[in-house]
């Protein structure tokens, strides 16, 4: 598989994972009220989808330093989203406004890494 290829699935996987990361802060933020659980598990699922592509690509075949950066922050994002959901949502607690904010903050950071590696990364 080719890197370009590789950085281009896991940019869409992550942007399907964002807009359902952003319903649910939506909803943390709108009131006390939890996201629903199926919700959180495919924001969960595909981010994690994306997160092991990228750790392949760049075991196997090598990726770009700007991709590496974007693991790197997307991995800091994940251990965040660990947190919130088995410290958090498993217990039925509000999640912290505070940590929702900066998980999704580091996930931004990290997505807009990736998508900038993934633009100048052309198939060969």
């Amino acid at each position: 598989m080719e890197p370009a290829t590789i950085l281009r699935t896991a940019t869409i996987l992550f942007a399907i994972a964002a807009v359902g990361g952003l319903i649910m802060a939506g909803i943390r933020f709108a009131g006390d009220r939890q996201p629903p659980v199926a919700l959180a598990m495919l924001h969960g699922f595909l981010a994690a989808a994306a997160v092991t592509l990228l750790l392949y690509g760049a075991v196997t075949i090598g990726l770009p330093s700007m991709a590496l950066g974007a693991l790197a922050l997307f991995l800091l994002a994940a251990a965040g989203g660990a947190i919130l959901n088995l410290n958090y949502h498993w217990k039925q607690r509000p999640l912290p406004k505070w940590l929702v904010l900066v998980h999704g903050l580091i996930a931004v950071a990290g997505f807009l890494l990736l998508l900038s590696a993934t633009w100048a990364t052309r198939p060969a």
